[in-house]
C-alpha cells in the first residue's frame, strides 16, 4: 500500500512537515512496511519556502534583512531543486510573527525586508521568482519593497515619505528611474489564495487590516492611502491595478508586484503543487491524508484541502482530511471530492493544549485510520489472513514485532 501525506500546516501550532512526520509515526507504528510518500504543502502562506525546497530537494540561503519595524534580522529565501528559481516567502522579512502582539500597527510597517531579500538574491544570480504572500504585518502598497529595489517616494515638499501605510496619504511623486536593472531580466510569479482587491470593503484594509493592529479609523485612512497610492501608479505606469484581483494580497504588496514588477498571478495551492510535480508523486497511491488547523467554508475556495482534491479525484484516488476542528457538513465535503474528515482533538481541551499537543494526537488519529483500513482488509480474507492481519494489532502485547506481524499478510 502506498500513502500520500499532503496536509498543510496546523497555522501557529505545528508546520506541514512536522505534521508528515508524526502522521507518519503512527501509520507505521501499525503498518510498517506501507510506502509513505511525505509531500508538505503550503498556499502562499506560511510554510511554503521551506515545504518547495523539502519538496524538490532545494536550499536554504540567509541573509540579514530589516523587520516590518526596521530591526535588523536573520531571515532567509529558497533556492528549488532546479538551482534557478527562488522561494520568497514575504512573511519571513516582513510577517506579523516577527512582531509582539503590541507592535502592531499598520501605519508605520514596512515591507522593506522583502525587497532586502529579492535584491540579495539578484545578487547572487537569481532571475526566476516565486513570492509567497501570506502572513503579512504590512499595509504599505509593497511601497518598501519597492524602496529596496531602487524606487523613491517623495511628498508635495519634496521630501522622502516615511516607512508604512499611511505616509502613502501625502504621496506626491514616484520616481522609479533607480528600479534595479537586473528586475528586467527577471520573471516573477504570486503565489497567493487572496483574490482581494487593493481598495474598497473587500480591500486589503478593510479585510485584513484587523488583524495586522487596524482599529476601525485606521482602517478607513489605510484605505484612502492605498487608493491614492494606486492612482499614483496608474498615472506613471498606465496600469491602474486598484480592482485587480489580487492586488490587495499581502497589505497591498500584490499591486506592487503586478505593477512593477510584472509578476504573474497564480493561486498558491496550484503552484506549489506544479513545482513540486505533485500529480506524479501521487502515481500509484492507494489513499491520500491531507489536513489543515480547521476544515470549514475557506477550505471549499482554493484551500490546500481543496487543492489536492482536485488532484486526487483525476487520478481516482481516495482523500481524507486530519484536522483540528471540523466544521464542514458532509454534502459540503463531497462538493470537493473528500471522503471523509476527521478531528484529531480526543477531547474537550483549551486552544492552548490542542496547539501544543497537535504532533501527538495526529500520530494517533493516523494509527486508527490504519487500523481501520487493515480491519476494511480483513473483511474479504479467509480466517487464516485475518488472524495474521490481527497480529498486527497485538503485536507489542505478544513480543511479535508489527512489521513481522504485518509481512504476514
Amino acid at each position: 500500500m502506498k500513502i500520500v501525506l499532503a496536509p498543510d500546516s496546523f497555522k501557529g501550532s505545528i508546520s506541514a512537515r512536522d505534521l508528515c512526520a508524526a502522521i507518519r509515526r503512527g501509520i507505521l507504528a501499525i503498518a510498517p512496511d506501507i510506502d509513505v510518500v511525505e509531500l508538505p504543502l503550503a498556499d502562499g502562506g506560511e510554510g511554503t519556502m521551506e515545504n518547495l525546497v523539502h519538496a524538490t530537494n532545494g536550499k536554504i540561503v540567509e541573509c540579514i534583512v530589516h523587520d516590518p519595524l526596521g530591526r535588523p534580522i536573520q531571515s532567509a529565501y529558497g533556492i528549488l531543486g532546479d538551482e534557478t528559481t527562488v522561494v520568497i516567502e514575504m512573511a519571513k522579512a516582513s510577517g506579523l510573527p516577527l512582531l509582539q502582539a503590541d507592535e502592531r500597527d499598520p501605519l508605520v510597517t514596512s515591507s522593506y525586508g522583502t525587497g532586502e531579500l529579492i535584491s540579495h538574491a539578484l545578487g547572487a544570480g537569481y532571475r526566476r521568482f516565486i513570492v509567497g504572500l501570506g502572513g503579512s504585518a504590512t499595509n504599505d502598497g509593497g511601497a518598501g519593497m519597492l524602496k529596496a529595489l531602487g524606487v523613491q517616494f517623495f511628498d508635495h515638499a519634496g521630501r522622502e515619505l516615511s516607512d508604512g501605510g499611511a505616509a502613502l496619504e501625502g504621496l506626491a511623486l514616484i520616481n522609479a528611474s533607480g528600479l534595479d536593472q537586473r528586475l528586467s531580466e527577471s520573471r516573477f510569479t504570486i503565489a497567493s489564495d487572496v483574490t482581494n482587491p487593493l481598495c474598497g470593503t473587500e480591500g486589503a484594509s478593510a479585510v485584513f487590516g484587523p488583524q495586522k493592529g487596524a482599529t476601525p479609523e485606521m482602517v478607513k485612512q489605510l484605505d484612502r492611502a492605498l487608493d491614492h497610492f494606486g492612482g499614483q501608479i496608474a498615472a506613471l505606469t498606465g496600469n491602474d491595478v486598484r480592482k485587480l484581483p489580487g492586488s490587495g494580497a499581502a497589505g497591498g504588496m500584490g499591486a506592487a508586484l503586478l505593477a512593477f514588477l510584472h509578476a504573474d498571478f497564480k493561486p498558491g495551492i496550484e503552484l506549489v503543487m506544479e513545482a513540486i510535480q505533485f500529480s506524479d508523486k501521487l502515481q500509484g497511491a492507494d489513499l491520500i491524508i491531507t489536513g489543515e488547523g480547521k476544515l470549514d467554508t475557506q477550505t471549499l475556495s482554493g484551500k490546500v484541502i481543496a487543492g489536492v482534491c482536485r488532484q486526487a479525484r483525476q487520478q481516482g484516488i481516495a482523500t481524507v482530511a486530519l484536522c483540528g476542528g471540523m466544521e464542514l457538513a458532509t454534502e459540503q465535503m463531497e462538493q470537493i471530492g473528500l471522503l471523509a474528515g476527521f478531528s484529531i482533538v480526543p477531547k474537550p481541551c483549551s486552544l492552548e493544549q490542542a496547539m501544543e499537543q497537535a504532533a501527538v494526537w495526529a500520530e494517533k488519529q493516523a494509527e486508527q485510520l490504519v487500523r481501520l483500513l487493515y480491519l476494511r482488509s480483513t473483511l474479504h480474507l479467509g480466517e487464516e489472513e485475518k488472524h495474521a492481519t490481527q497480529s498486527v494489532y497485538h503485536a507489542k502485547d505478544s513480543g511479535i514485532s508489527s512489521g513481522q506481524a504485518s509481512r504476514e499478510l
